[in-house]
């Protein structure tokens, strides 16, 4: 299967939007669309591609979508940000 940048850029913001929706706490009344969802980086080297990929919710979320073109398979990684720390060079 050949996974174009549109298409698998596509298929990031809707299986973000799928795996928010069935996880998200029911008493959030939070609903995301695609429109909520942005890439933050895309590459594709040979026949796979992998994106970085965030939401407009604050909720410290980023996923890391992968797509393996030799098995025709895609891998999804949900991560939490829990720290940013600054370490500076000497």
């Amino acid at each position: 299967m050949n996974m174009g940048g549109d298409k698998f850029a596509k298929l990031c913001k809707e299986l973000v939007v799928q795996y928010f929706n069935e996880k998200v706490e029911k008493t959030d009344n939070k609903k995301i669309t695609e429109d909520d969802v942005f890439i933050v980086w895309i590459c594709k080297t040979l026949q796979n591609n992998k994106a970085l990929v965030s939401t407009n919710v604050s909720d410290g979320m980023y996923y890391e979508i992968t797509y393996n073109g030799d098995k025709n398979e895609t891998y999804f990684d949900a991560y939490k940000k829990w720290e940013n720390i600054c370490v500076k060079g000497e």
